[in-house]
């Protein structure tokens, strides 16, 4: 077994892949681990808005929550539609595509990119950011540690969807269910405490008011900031493809999970924040604490299950970028299928999976984290707007989609969830972009049309090759005549010996070209007649020309380019063939001892050249 087979995998072949389809249990911490976690942050990023009003906030938050849940609920039914009317994967770029148009699909593409490529980083970085609160040495090593992490990651995904589900079912049911015994336990004690219940340890008091109440600006800020507990829904139905028959079906049971936790999660951190009075703290506190590890020190102190409790979110929120990792791939071959990326994002690697993607979705990720230093809080306004704009764009595609589905049973009750679906997630989509605009989002709301921009480009590539490469006419033999060769030579040696043997069979008009400067001991003009021309006149074939260029500064390339393009243009109509004799060495490392003028000369024809220069590479393996 290779190294490469040791780490990420033996190579599948294409009849494998029913064996990689995963059910509903590898399909929550694939594509559910974003969203489960994002009940870690959610209510804290809402409820810290809401500071300013003391422990008043807490009342606030709670109706945050609610409407939060209300939304939530009514982008589960809609997507679960959603599923159903595209069982080969119904992303918002899919459906934004065949029902609203070219555009609106570019529009959900390059906002769906964006949400995955932050929903990496900032899935590392919150991880992260966890372990540096719970050991300030390692603070000053944030970036390193997120970039190993995505480095892991990305080999993990590198194993294939099944292996990846395996190796995350463990930390996310770990994560649900500590979260779930927080909540749970956190209840009992409530309503046997007759709705005051006592924190089993002391924790800090909440900062007093500055503010009587709030108004509707700072509380629309806290609902956008809360709305990233909604990222991620989208996943499931983006990659219905990966489970296996029924895949409908499972692909509904598996968002419903991930759903219902959620709501569950969300609901049960905000009750206790309300039942034990706790509001979150001030970010730059000297001694923060985040608001679920205020909660657990509250209802079970700070015990062993406190430790367990948040390492088990440390794990989670580090491995939440895997539901980016399993859609963003997805993503980009739906796109480079219209042609509006490269194609290379289409073709699957070793393990049945779209690896362009992967590597892709590692390369921006990196260079976010990179730029934004790592820190969570710099990345956190630039959240969640793609996400939403990329909700509102599918939703509307599907009331569409049910418009055109005339005979379909149940057609006006499908319009109308998805109909609720589009308004409610496009008005959230303005005040998310709204509220947070000054903040960071105004970046988002730039790079989506730079995205767009570039798709264009790549579309506009594709379109230009197709037109010049599409000929249904006959084979032409019009003009048909040998080229003319040139074959740069420095030296007689058994690789342009090759070269030259080649050169004879494929036309009777060579030139060899040999650039002479001051430095050379020995010219190729001295050997010439004796090794070349005596065996070519003593057989009778046709003897080649050697054209001599002096180098008074010793270039090369620059001279031997001039030589190739102005025989080109002196010989309109004809094809002139620069043969390139060339080293290829065992072991890639011995490159670096040899120099690589073939390398650069051969770049310049493909680059400068045109239709009537071919370039053939003669190769002498060591």
């Amino acid at each position: 077994m290779s190294l490469a087979d040791s780490i990420i995998g033996r190579p599948l072949a294409t009849s494998e892949e029913r064996a990689e389809h995963i059910g509903v249990a590898a399909g929550i911490p694939i594509f559910g681990l974003d969203g489960l976690t994002s009940a870690a942050y959610g209510p804290e990023a809402a409820m810290t808005l809401l500071i300013p009003l003391g422990i008043g906030g807490v009342e606030y938050g709670w109706r945050i929550i609610g409407a939060i849940l209300i939304l939530l609920a009514i982008v589960y039914f809609s997507y679960r539609q959603t599923i159903a009317a595209y069982p080969g994967g119904g992303g918002s770029y899919t459906v934004a595509s065949e029902n609203l148009g070219e555009k609106p699909g570019l529009l959900a593409a390059a906002a769906l990119m964006i949400d995955y490529i932050l929903t990496a980083a900032v899935g590392i970085s919150a991880g992260v950011t966890a372990l540096t609160s719970a050991v300030p040495s390692l603070q000053p090593h944030t970036l390193l540690i997120c970039l190993v992490i995505l480095a892991i990651l990305a080999l993990v995904n590198m194993r294939g969807v099944k292996d990846t589900g395996t190796a995350f079912i463990i930390p996310t049911f770990l994560f649900v269910g500590t979260l779930l015994a927080l909540i749970v336990i956190g209840l009992w004690k409530t309503v046997h405490a007759g709705g005051h219940p006592m924190a089993m340890a002391p924790i800090p008091a909440a900062l007093p008011a500055t503010v009587g109440t709030l108004g509707t600006w700072m509380l629309l800020k806290a609902f956008a900031s809360g709305c990233a507990a909604m990222t991620g829904v989208e996943a499931v139905s983006n990659g219905v493809m990966a489970f296996g028959e029924p895949r409908v079906q499972r692909a509904q049971r598996t968002l419903t999970v991930i759903i219902g936790i959620l709501m569950v999660l969300l609901f049960g951190i905000a009750y206790l924040a309300k039942a034990y009075r706790i509001m979150p703290m001030d970010p730059d506190a000297a001694h923060f604490q985040s608001l679920l590890s205020l909660l657990v020190t509250a209802v079970f102190g700070r015990g062993w299950f406190y430790f367990l409790t948040m390492g088990s979110v440390l794990l989670a929120l580090a491995l939440s970028a895997n539901t980016a990792f399993a859609d963003f791939p997805r993503l980009t071959r739906a796109i480079a299928l219209h042609d509006y990326l490269p194609h290379v994002f289409i073709l699957r690697g070793r393990r049945l999976l779209f690896s362009h993607g992967i590597y892709a979705l590692t390369g921006l990720t990196a260079l976010i984290l990179i730029l934004f230093g790592g820190v969570t809080d710099r990345l956190i306004p630039l959240y969640a707007i793609g996400a939403f704009l990329a909700f509102t764009l599918s939703q509307a595609g599907m009331v569409v989609h049910w418009m055109k589905m005339e005979k379909h049973k149940g057609r006006g009750w499908h319009m109308f969830v998805n109909g609720v679906g589009a308004v409610a997630t496009g008005i959230t989509t303005i005040v998310v972009l709204l509220a947070k605009f000054r903040a960071g989002a105004w970046v988002t709301a730039l790079l989506v049309p730079v995205l767009i921009g570039i798709m264009w480009v790549v579309k506009r590539h594709y379109a230009r090759v197709k037109r010049e490469m599409a000929d249904l006419a006959p084979l032409n033999l019009v003009n048909l005549q040998e080229p003319l060769v040139v074959i740069p030579m420095a030296r007689w040696d058994r690789i342009t010996e090759k070269a030259m043997r080649f050169g004879l069979l494929l036309s009777k008009e060579i030139k060899v070209v040999h650039i002479h400067s001051d430095d050379e001991e020995c010219s190729l003009e001295d050997i010439w007649e004796e090794l070349v021309m005596a065996p070519i006149k003593k057989e009778g074939l046709q003897e080649p020309q050697l054209v001599t260029i002096p180098s008074t500064y010793r270039f090369i390339i620059s001279p031997l380019m001039d030589y190739i393009l102005k025989l080109e243009e002196d010989n309109p109509g004809r094809k002139v063939a620069v043969l390139l004799p060339e080293l290829v060495v065992r072991h890639w490392w011995e490159n670096a001892l040899h120099n690589q003028r073939v390398q650069l000369l051969k770049l310049l024809l493909l680059v400068k050249g045109n239709q009537r220069i071919v370039v053939v590479n003669i190769p002498w393996y060591l």
